[in-house]
């Protein structure tokens, strides 16, 4: 089946929020999340993919050809999305995800072939529509020998707020399980280095998202009306990076950075 022939392809799936994945969830963020009774970037925490053993990839995700297309490229990347917020949450509602598969594009790039899937996700509560989502993601080859990219370095900023921001191994797995994540880049470290060519353990995207989307929150002192992100480059666990914040027309520019200043995302809030 042709990428074209997946355009169009929904599933629909629903959950009801509980106290106890709202406690996980603080308890294992603390004092990166605002005080609202459902801090943003928890949405990520429901309805997950699920699949049994037989119909994992080799990475642990669901395997390409269930929902989205069959791809010759076997690593996977959420690169980025964009949410539009309508309304708060309530902490106890039931929870409804419709996905839509928008696009399938495949191009070549300075690393080789490269291909697109954006995923659109309407968001209810208690069927409500509480939020609009975009989900990008990116398929690439395996990393040639000796493939070790540097990061763009970040441009000064005058910034407004900055957070440290080290996630370890146990934030990683906790987050992994939080979200029914099975991606083997955030806890298996011989695969992560030895299969897809990274110098460690990876730090979700969403997880570095779902930070900015807080700070963005605190700053603007309400829910975003739009968030916008995309990753830049790998933020490997154990290395020291901050959350970073400067005004903007409308709202706020936001990254994630390391210390020694190698850019691993971007978003906007406005």
């Amino acid at each position: 089946m042709s990428g074209s022939a997946w355009i169009g392809r929904k599933s629909r799936r629903e959950e009801r929020i509980t106290p106890r994945q709202l406690a996980e969830f603080r308890v294992t963020f603390g004092a990166l999340l605002d005080e609202r009774p459902v801090p943003p970037g928890f949405h990520w925490c429901l309805v997950p993919d699920l699949a049994p053993a037989g119909d994992l990839g080799r990475d642990g995700h669901p395997r390409p050809g269930i929902f989205v297309p069959e791809l010759p490229l076997p690593r996977r990347m959420w690169a980025g999305g964009e949410i539009a917020f309508a309304r708060e949450i309530p902490p106890d509602a039931l929870m409804e995800r419709v996905s839509t598969v928008r696009d399938v594009v495949s191009k070549s790039g300075s690393t080789g072939p490269l291909a697109f899937v954006t995923i659109d996700h309407e968001w209810l509560a208690d069927g409500v529509p509480v939020l609009r989502e975009r989900q990008d993601l990116v398929y690439r080859e395996d990393p040639k020998p000796g493939e070790k990219p540097k990061p763009p370095q970040a441009e000064p900023w005058d910034v407004e707020s900055a957070v440290a921001f080290m996630p370890d191994a146990t934030m990683l797995f906790r987050y992994s399980a939080l979200t029914f994540n099975g991606h083997r880049i955030h806890y298996d470290h011989l695969y992560a280095t030895g299969v897809e060519g990274y110098d460690g353990l990876v730090v979700h995207g969403p997880m570095q998202a779902m930070v900015m989307m807080n700070m963005a929150s605190r700053l603007l002192g309400r829910l975003p009306s739009n968030f916008r992100y995309r990753g830049v480059s790998p933020l490997i666990c154990g290395v020291e990076a901050l959350i970073e914040a400067r005004p903007a027309a409308g709202g706020y520019e936001l990254r994630t950075r390391t210390v020694d200043g190698g850019l691993t995302m971007i978003a906007s809030a406005r």
